[in-house]
């Protein structure tokens, strides 16, 4: 699809999101669905005198892998997986996906054993975007696939992706820019306070933040972008919560998770639908059962579900909990093979509380 905003969106990924500076060694993954966006920002990168490479990525490769794959295979971890993770300055994730159905009929065990495996180099490239020695950026294409998950016409869905980006602005950068002052004040705000209580329908649910960094989400990272978030300390998380929305998982969807925890791991966990899914993630890896980050959504341009977790977990007006891995620059230290973001709405009467005072009601921010 050939669409004008394919081009900006490409120049602020190069240069806003990832800053892409001269000699530096880059990556473009995605799928030949995503071709116009990965050439545009191929150009961009060049242009910006890095060293770009780019990995088209196999239709069924996912579907064939966790099918047929050995034990021993699903237990490997690529060394040129390894290589990329320990050498790249700078990685573009582009999700195109052909078909966002496809480990439907995969056993979950086997997808998470492959996540088990893969923990250690999912932890280092944390650390290494923590440090500042690695940039990443994740971002969506408009695909068929997405758009029939959303209820959505490919244009209709087009129109959505590129207007949570704010790519309709005559000046997008500079209104993420806004928004990352904005959030900014959040997130100082936050810093001060040291437990964190969270109150919707059926869900009531206290951690301590004493010591973790909030941290703002402005479009460098995820891309639309629109959160504050940071990771509790461990054994802290203490009470139960009930996700307004489906678990999204390898394009499977777990629907009415119910999850209670007690000294920050999680004790009790229902689901209407997935439940099998939902029991063999908890059991991934140790880290599994516990809270890697805990975030408000703050991009009021995104309202509806759409299962595709980069765009709902922003939505304005929600806070999501993340099972596994902690991204260290909040503080946070779980490690694990998942991180797995579930989504609560809030927007009907939820409240947060720091330090016994209410912030946040109905949706929005009372800080001031």
């Amino acid at each position: 699809m050939y669409d004008p905003r394919i081009e900006k969106l490409a120049k602020l990924l190069v240069h806003y999101s990832l800053g892409i500076k001269k000699g530096q060694t880059m990556l473009i993954q995605s799928t030949l669905q995503a071709e116009p966006l990965m050439e545009a920002a191929y150009k961009e990168a060049i242009l910006a005198g890095a060293d770009v490479t780019n990995v088209i990525g196999l239709p069924n490769a996912a579907e064939i892998f966790y099918k047929y794959a050995s034990d021993e295979q699903l237990e490997n971890v690529s060394p040129l997986d390894e290589f990329i993770t320990e050498n790249i300055d700078a990685r573009l994730s582009i999700m195109a996906g052909y078909n966002t159905k496809a480990l439907s009929g995969v056993d979950p065990q086997r997808i998470s054993k492959s996540r088990r495996a893969g923990a250690k180099l999912q932890t280092r490239f944390m650390e290494r975007a923590a440090a500042g020695e690695l940039h990443w950026t994740l971002t969506a294409f408009p695909t068929n696939a997405a758009a029939q998950d959303a209820n959505m016409s490919l244009n209709e869905y087009a129109d959505f992706v590129f207007g949570a980006g704010l790519l309709n602005d005559d000046d997008p950068v500079a209104r993420w820019r806004e928004i990352d002052a904005q959030q900014d004040r959040i997130c100082q705000q936050l810093n001060n306070h040291s437990q964190l209580r969270i109150v919707s329908k059926d869900t009531d649910i206290s951690m301590s933040i004493a010591g973790r960094k909030w941290i703002n989400c402005s479009g460098h990272e995820n891309f639309p972008d629109g959160e504050v978030f940071t990771g509790p300390v461990e054994d802290s998380v203490n009470g139960h919560i009930r996700f307004s929305f489906p678990g999204i998982y390898a394009g499977k969807e777990i629907e009415d998770i119910r999850l209670e925890f007690m000294d920050g791991k999680v004790i009790k966990a229902t689901a209407g639908k997935g439940e099998e899914l939902l029991q063999a993630l908890l059991d991934t890896d140790a880290g599994a059962r516990y809270v890697g980050e805990v975030a408000v959504g703050t991009n009021f341009g995104i309202q509806q579900f759409t299962r595709n977790m980069l765009f709902d977990e922003k939505i304005g007006g929600t806070v999501h909990l993340a099972l596994g891995a902690s991204y260290p620059e909040s503080g946070g230290k779980n490690e694990s093979g998942i991180h797995w973001d579930m989504l609560c709405d809030m927007r009907d009467g939820g409240e947060i509380y720091a330090d016994d005072q209410l912030i946040y009601k109905s949706g929005k921010f009372l800080l001031k």
